[in-house]
């Protein structure tokens, strides 16, 4: 069936539900439950990119899954992390020691993710990460217990940088909130900015999450006399930072350029501001059949101008590869080991409606492809969520960092 973009739009009745890709083994009444821990920001800065369409999406890849395969029970919970690092390790140790999980989902913050997925690793429990950006999870800090899903800090500023000097943008300043996620974008991009033949002549870092103001920022920047603007920030502080470029007329001399944006942000900026503005997702709603086939299945949870950006596809992609891999495994032995079911996860090729075939590799790194995109403008779109234009795809096999380069111990020379 070919889905339209008239079936994504309109409230559907019912879920379409995945076809079970193999026999389904009957379980007792008292087969073991299958229980993952979604943490993420429900209150906080990321809330609209992570937040309750994330949780959305996991519970429908449960939906999904066990409507397909129905002798396994999974059970989902959520915690807010509130974005710091003490209380996400507190829920983690209660949600292992006390509760039962088995997987947690989620952790949209660098240094809530790197915490965790220590913990994860100690306790022999699976981190399936669908929403942190530090490369590091993959690198010098990876662990046989992580699965890294959706991007990171080298995926998104590859895809950028590159094809925006390719373009002429060759000189650079950045505005960059000062934390881990922050300062390993702003780190990244410069690289592949010089390495590309480009120049970075200046940069500022705001206190994060409590900055609201940006004139001064904004007007360094400009003083700069870069050709792009590049903003590694994110959530509440980046939409507020494009708006107040707007209001100063920046963009009128400067390329805005974000290292992380997600559609919600655009949608919340409205066309008239976020207009021009480049940056790389590796989904979006609108792409192909598949996507809009996923949507079509959660527009009716959902209001109606809210579209799942990557990181909220991610939980329910990460979601659904994990529950699959229990099920080739066996419940019972999933529990036992978390290691044992992401090294699973890594020997099945990964499939879904967000983002297609791909895998996962040893250091625990899904591949999928990465593509640029510029806002249209109010002209420009058609329909709701119709606001990106395809600038340049970045194949799988490109898009994220070389597996020689990480650092992960468990990458054999």
């Amino acid at each position: 069936m070919k889905f339209t973009r008239r079936h994504v739009l309109a409230t559907a009745s019912a879920a379409v539900l995945l076809p079970s890709s193999g026999p389904v083994r009957a379980q007792p009444a008292n087969a073991p439950v299958i229980r993952l821990g979604m943490l993420t920001d429900m209150s906080g800065p990321f809330r609209d990119v992570t937040g309750p369409t994330g949780v959305l999406c996991a519970k429908q890849a449960v939906a999904e899954f066990t409507a397909a395969n129905p002798g396994t029970k999974v059970e989902l919970v959520v915690a807010d992390h509130q974005n710091k690092p003490d209380n996400a390790v507190g829920i983690v140790r209660a949600w292992f020691d006390r509760d039962g999980i088995d997987a947690i989902v989620g952790v949209d913050s660098s240094a809530v993710a790197l915490a965790c997925s220590a913990i994860c690793a100690q306790k022999d429990k699976a981190h399936l990460n669908t929403g942190a950006g530090t490369s590091a999870l993959t690198g010098k800090d990876c662990n046989a217990n992580t699965v890294h899903w959706t991007l990171d800090t080298w995926n998104l500023p590859y895809s950028t940088a590159t094809s925006t000097v390719k373009s002429g943008g060759d000189s650079w300043f950045f505005i960059t909130a000062d934390y881990t996620f922050g300062h390993i974008f702003q780190a990244d991009t410069t690289r592949f900015v010089e390495a590309s033949g480009g120049k970075v002549v200046g940069s500022v870092k705001f206190p994060f999450p409590e900055t609201t103001d940006f004139s001064s920022y904004l007007l360094q920047a400009q003083a700069s006399g870069a050709k792009v603007l590049a903003f590694a920030a994110s959530g509440t502080n980046f939409i507020n930072l494009v708006k107040q470029a707007r209001e100063f007329g920046v963009d009128k001399s400067m390329k805005l350029t974000a290292l992380a944006c997600f559609i919600n942000d655009v949608m919340a900026m409205d066309l008239p501001t976020a207009q021009g503005l480049t940056f790389t997702e590796n989904f979006y709603w609108d792409l192909n059949d598949r996507t809009r086939a996923f949507t079509a299945r959660l527009r009716p949870q959902l209001p109606a101008n809210v579209f799942p950006n990557m990181d909220q596809a991610g939980s329910y992609a990460a979601t659904l590869h994990y529950l699959k891999a229990v099920r080739e495994l066996g419940v019972a032995e999933a529990k036992k080991s978390g290691r044992a079911t992401v090294d699973m996860m890594k020997k099945m090729p990964t499939d879904d409606d967000c983002f297609g075939p791909g895998l996962i590799r040893v250091d625990g790194r899904k591949i999928h492809p990465a593509y640029l995109f510029t806002v249209k403008t109010p002209e420009e779109s058609r329909y709701p969520g119709d606001v990106y234009k395809l600038v340049a795809t970045t194949p799988a096999d490109k898009a994220f960092r070389p597996l020689n380069e990480g650092g992960c111990p468990l990458v054999k020379a």
